[in-house]
């Protein structure tokens, strides 16, 4: 990877740390500088990298040892953070979603130029979803025909201090938590050509259940439970479901249906976890060993993953379709209509197996 390369951090919310936790140590890259709209913790942050400085958000885009940026602010100012690095000679990874509307996000990447635009969730590239793939994509449950993902909450206002955004245009459980499973999706089954939506909105307001401000009511301004369907491109079809509406579920995070087999994929919000398969006829699951993936990963690792391989499997490109596909979900629960998607990125290439002390080191 050459020197260090040189990294700034915008948004010092709860998701940074563990940004921090994969890369501060990391000989590959070096954390130079960090911002927020709260100086403090900018400071906070910076004080834990040594050579780290804090400084303001157009302090951070115009420096010159900033080489790629990672924007951590809230979904509404996505866009606005990525353009203004974008034009800088910055290259950005950003949180997702990519932006929260399809032109915003498609300025995002029009933008790019010479720079590199890469997206969360990046945690399809650890063991757990790789492993999956490779399942897949060696025959293991035959040709795919469905897929079920599913997601529901009783809502992040039980536990987040400030909840507001995940209740605002931007947020809601389908742009919130739909991005794991359905970047999922993409990187097992391929891209989506068209989906059809439902949605609904139980409730007008949330309590605050914690923090400084429990107690306090706010407004919801999205759909709080979202169903649908996704027609591939390759012919499988999948079903999934996010909600801010239920107190849980025993449904299986999401399962891969194949002509020969059953595939049970652990939680794509996380790195790894136990893989599963069951064909006709097994009374049990077998488990799948590692075969795939960063092992050991955390947030971050996309970033790691491109300066590695020059490529990357968390790009602008995959994370732009993703958005198409919840953006049309959205518009199909509004009109009834099945809506048919404009993009169809090519998947990355499997991620090899590769121990920490490889990724880590090098």
């Amino acid at each position: 990877m050459g020197q260090p390369h040189g990294i700034g951090i915008i948004g010092l919310g709860v998701i940074s740390r563990q940004y921090l936790d994969t890369l501060a140590e990391h000989p590959g890259v070096r954390i130079v500088a960090t911002a927020d709209l709260d100086p403090a913790r900018a400071e906070e942050a910076a004080a834990q990298v040594p050579g780290c400085r804090a400084l303001t958000v157009d302090e951070l885009i115009a420096d010159p040892a900033v080489e790629t940026i990672i924007n951590l602010t809230i979904p509404a100012a996505h866009a606005e953070v990525a353009l203004a690095a974008l034009a800088a000679g910055k290259s950005v990874f950003g949180e997702k979603p990519l932006a929260t509307t399809m032109p915003d996000a498609r300025s995002v990447i029009a933008a790019a130029g010479p720079g590199w635009v890469g997206s969360a969730p990046d945690t399809v590239l650890g063991t757990g979803v790789q492993t999956a793939r490779a399942v897949v994509d060696t025959g293991g449950i035959g040709r795919p025909v469905s897929a079920v993902a599913t997601w529901v909450s009783p809502g992040h206002e039980a536990w987040h201090p400030h909840p507001d955004f995940y209740y605002r245009e931007g947020g809601g459980p389908l742009l919130d938590m739909g991005p794991y499973y359905l970047t999922t999706l993409f990187h097992l089954l391929g891209p989506v050509a068209r989906v059809t939506g439902a949605s609904s909105r139980p409730r007008a307001t949330r309590t605050i259940g914690s923090g400084p401000r429990a107690g306090e009511t706010i407004p919801v301004e999205v759909d709080t439970h979202v169903t649908g369907v996704l027609e591939h491109v390759g012919g499988a079809v999948s079903t999934v479901t996010f909600s801010f509406d239920a107190a849980g579920t025993d449904a299986a995070p999401l399962e891969i249906h194949g002509e020969t087999g059953t595939l049970s994929v652990p939680d794509p919000n996380h790195f790894d976890g136990d893989v599963r398969v069951r064909r006709p006829g097994d009374k049990e699951w077998s488990p799948v060993a590692e075969r795939a993936g960063y092992e050991g990963a955390g947030r971050g690792i996309g970033i790691v993953d491109r300066l590695r391989t020059g490529a990357g499997g968390a790009t602008g490109e995959i994370a732009l379709h993703v958005l198409e596909i919840m953006t049309a979900l959205g518009d199909s629960a509004r009109t009834g209509r099945r809506i048919e998607l404009t993009t169809a990125p090519e998947r990355p290439a499997l991620v090899p197996f590769t121990p920490i002390a490889s990724w880590r080191t090098a």
